[in-house]
């Protein structure tokens, strides 16, 4: 949807946080279902995971957002901001990451063996893992 014109807009997706982020000359990737809006001083593309894993994880589409202006991302309550840096790499649930630094590109780790099969796996079969120097934003609740 577009909107153009003079006033107010509201916007909300089922009582989820929003949050107001300024990229100043910066590349941001959002998971598809947490991207609220964004100014149209920024340009955006959209992007599928690479792995078929991703397919499975809930995951299967970003949108990478740059430029300058104002992007509105949502979250299950208040978001967490997880520093990436060389050598220390994060791993994220896929259902649970919101966004993250356009420098970085997850990869898709998968632990799936017979045990998952027999019901006897950790439950969490699928992670995203972060390498780099920046950023990973999550929330508290799964989608």
């Amino acid at each position: 949807m577009k909107a153009t014109g003079e006033g107010q807009l509201h916007l909300a997706d089922k009582g989820k946080r929003v949050t107001i982020l300024e990229l100043n000359d910066d590349v941001i990737a959002v998971n598809s279902n947490d991207l609220l809006a964004f100014e149209p001083s920024i340009e955006w593309d959209i992007k599928m995971m690479r792995r078929v894993a991703g397919m499975m994880s809930n995951g299967l589409f970003y949108v990478v957002l740059q430029g300058k202006g104002l992007v509105a991302i949502t979250s299950h309550y208040e978001p967490l901001t997880l520093k990436v840096q060389e050598n220390l790499p994060v791993m994220t649930d896929p259902t649970t990451t919101v966004a993250w630094s356009g420098n970085l590109e997850p990869n898709i780790r998968t632990d799936i063996n017979y045990r998952t099969f027999l019901g006897r796996g950790s439950g969490e079969s699928f992670q995203m893992e972060f390498q780099g120097n920046g950023f990973v934003i999550v929330q508290s609740a799964e989608e």
